[in-house]
């Protein structure tokens, strides 16, 4: 049986790079062998594209780009081709057919629509959400905007745009009086819990404004929420599908960057709630999943209170996929093993574009 060539992205012009580097690696290791040839295709921090055929340990220590048989390559937004054109010394080109393009990619750059617009024009089929709805999630304040629309619940929320920094005393007095302590600041469109602060009073609020302000010029204030962080993973087209859910139990005092990937921080799975509230959270883990237009997958994060009450705080379309990632241990804990979890993403992709 003839292989399906994945072209496998990693790395890229975001905050996300390291993380992505470790989810490539664990896609790469468990795509089966007898069914997938893997393309990787690596993009450094300064934007460069390199076709990588060195070895998958390289990935993680970010030595793989030093590699001497790297070679500059790029996708080609010419439908005639469908593939990868590798640059050779002499300026020649050599094309490289790719059957699936399985983008590893968190954050910007990667999961906010751009990529998938690339690929949409080199109509190279894809896994993961299409073009809006990818935009649509990786934009906190759209996201927002659309689910209270739905009327699907979310913390109380405030927006500070970039030009309203010259008046941030304002700012912050506008939001404290919305919104009760503790406040959450994050910038709109980044993931991986960067750029977030905690705010007890203004004067943190003006601070974390501005953190936020470093990573994107739109910042999302949120109300703090006492409960449970409950996630569910979520697969499927027209028919999507919701995991057991999973709880973090975050070693600092929320789940920032450094209780996700550098603290030692518990996933509890199954989460320690009742199965009807459980029930509760899957459903409306698709109806957003639906609202928001997705496809092939995404993990939609919530907050669940001591009451019962549910809370959407947030939907990746590109969740992690490394050896501590939510998304592939919830599918795990639900019945399917990491390597058939790529390839079901995979056929899903070839399915729909």
């Amino acid at each position: 049986m003839k292989k399906i060539r994945v072209a496998v992205l990693f790395g890229g012009v975001s905050s996300e790079y390291e993380v992505s580097l470790n989810s490539a690696f664990y896609v790469i290791n468990n795509l089966p062998k007898d069914k997938f040839e893997v393309i990787p295709i690596g993009i450094t921090k300064s934007g460069h594209w390199l076709y990588y055929p060195g070895p998958v340990e390289k990935l993680p220590t970010d030595e793989w780009k030093d590699d001497l048989d790297c070679c500059p390559a790029i996708i080609s937004p010419d439908t005639t081709h469908g593939g990868i054109l590798k640059i050779m010394e002499d300026f020649q080109f050599a094309l490289l057919k790719i059957d699936c393009v399985f983008p590893v990619l968190h954050g910007a750059n990667g999961e906010d629509g751009r990529m998938q617009g690339l690929l949409e024009m080199a109509k190279i089929p894809y896994v993961g959400c299409g073009v809006l709805s990818s935009a649509m999630c990786m934009d906190k304040v759209y996201t927002r905007t659309l689910l209270d629309h739905a009327g699907i619940k979310g913390t109380k929320w405030d927006v500070v745009n970039k030009f309203e920094i010259k008046d941030i005393e304002a700012s912050c007095k506008r939001v404290a009086e919305k919104l009760s302590f503790p406040i959450f600041t994050k910038p709109a469109n980044a993931g991986s819990s960067v750029g977030i602060s905690k705010c007890n009073n203004i004067e943190e609020l003006h601070s974390g404004i501005l953190t936020a302000f470093s990573h994107d010029d739109k910042v999302l204030c949120e109300e703090g929420i006492v409960g449970k962080e409950v996630e569910c993973a979520v697969i499927g087209n027209s028919n999507p599908k919701a995991s057991v859910l999973g709880q973090i139990d975050p070693d600092n005092d929320f789940y920032d960057y450094n209780a996700k990937y550098e603290a030692d921080s518990k996933l509890i799975i199954p989460a320690s709630i009742s199965d009807n509230v459980a029930d509760k959270v899957r459903e409306i883990a698709i109806r957003a999943y639906k609202v928001m237009d997705c496809k092939g997958l995404s993990r939609v994060d919530f907050f669940v209170t001591d009451d019962d009450e549910i809370y959407l705080n947030e939907i990746n379309t590109l969740p992690g996929f490394t050896s501590i990632s939510m998304y592939p241990k919830l599918w795990q804990k639900s019945g399917i093993e990491y390597g058939d979890l790529l390839e079901n993403l995979i056929k899903l992709a070839m399915n729909s574009n």
